[in-house]
């Protein structure tokens, strides 16, 4: 697993699907398919929590189950053969720069 990352500029004009996904993997870091992985979580139930450690995804399932305005982040839900996006900012040129897990869902 590696973070990479691409830019999008947005005086760059209109160009198509096809187009973009040419213009990705061409950059330094393509776009590749990996093999599926299964993730068995859920949320903790009523009055299961004592002075023990919280399950590793306690905190996001509760931030998940927030209202899309209430909970202050961009949420993304990757599926399978999909890329898990995990930082989003301007750069200095004004793109909008995307930094993403290289291996999908």
């Amino acid at each position: 697993m590696a973070i990479v990352s691409f830019q999008l500029d947005p005086n760059a004009g209109s160009q198509t699907g096809d187009q973009i996904v040419t213009a990705i993997n061409g950059a330094s870091s393509a776009i590749t398919r990996a093999s599926s992985v299964s993730a068995a979580a859920r949320p903790i139930g009523a009055g299961e929590v004592d002075n023990t450690a919280l399950a590793a995804t306690a905190a996001k399932d509760n931030l998940d189950a927030l209202a899309d305005t209430a909970r202050g982040y961009i949420k993304t839900a990757p599926t399978t053969g999909e890329f898990p996006v995990v930082n989003v900012q301007r750069d200095a040129a004004g793109n909008l720069d995307v930094d993403y897990d290289n291996v999908a869902i």
